[in-house]
């Protein structure tokens, strides 16, 4: 199997488009997160997916900013650094929630609740250390990546506008719902888990054009 900067490119999109509906999917009837439920095997399931999502997140947008550096410009690799290291900081505290939490649930049930009150938007009563710190700039990168990086494939004119507005937008619609109840906290994925999938698609769909197109160019030359 030859390995092209098309395949490459597809496979992208496939990864960027997979992980918006994991990042929907997940979050849909969503157990609440205490002490108690962290270990369940729902919990851990869908924590698993999370960090898969987030890997697979990672490898889309690198494909994004990658198959355009040029037209991306500046504003495209500052978004795309920003974003990346929120969905490298994702996969991180989705791990700890899922394989490192229901191990510490048992002999310090309060430390996890204040560590999941942190994921949640609660209030945080104990000292959970430097994982208050992580959490603040995961959110920070997160969204403001999103935000920078949306912007920035909506000026390239490469991929399709609408989701890369959406991108853009989730950022700001992200830091209203994070202050509502959990409830709606969830619903932080869904702008940016339509517009992942809307990304990849258009990705994917563009490299596909081109492999069409390829035999009629070199023909004409």
């Amino acid at each position: 199997m030859t390995v092209t900067a098309t395949s490459l490119t597809r496979a992208a999109g496939s990864a960027a488009l997979l992980a918006g509906l994991i990042f929907i999917g997940v979050q849909i009837g969503h157990p609440h997160l205490d002490a108690t439920s962290v270990g369940t095997t729902e919990v851990v399931v869908r924590s698993s997916l999370k960090v898969l999502m987030a890997a697979l997140a990672l490898a889309g947008i690198t494909g994004m900013y990658l198959s355009r550096i040029r037209r991306n410009g500046i504003l495209g690799l500052v978004g795309y650094l920003l974003l990346s290291t929120g969905y490298l900081l994702i996969l991180s505290t989705s791990f700890v929630a899922g394989y490192v939490l229901p191990s510490v649930a048992t002999s310090d049930p309060s430390y996890v609740d204040d560590v999941l009150a942190v994921f949640t938007g609660d209030a945080v009563t104990g000292d959970i250390g430097a994982m208050a710190t992580v959490f603040q700039l995961q959110s920070l990168c997160y969204l403001a990546g999103g935000l920078v990086f949306g912007i920035a494939l909506f000026r390239a004119r490469v991929l399709a506008r609408w989701p890369a507005a959406l991108l853009a937008a989730g950022g700001v619609v992200s830091v209203a719902l994070s202050v509502l109840p959990d409830a709606f906290y969830r619903l932080l994925a869904f702008p940016n888990g339509i517009a992942m999938i809307g990304l990849g698609w258009s990705l994917w769909s563009t490299a596909r054009r081109g492999v069409m197109t390829q035999p009629a160019t070199a023909s004409v030359r």
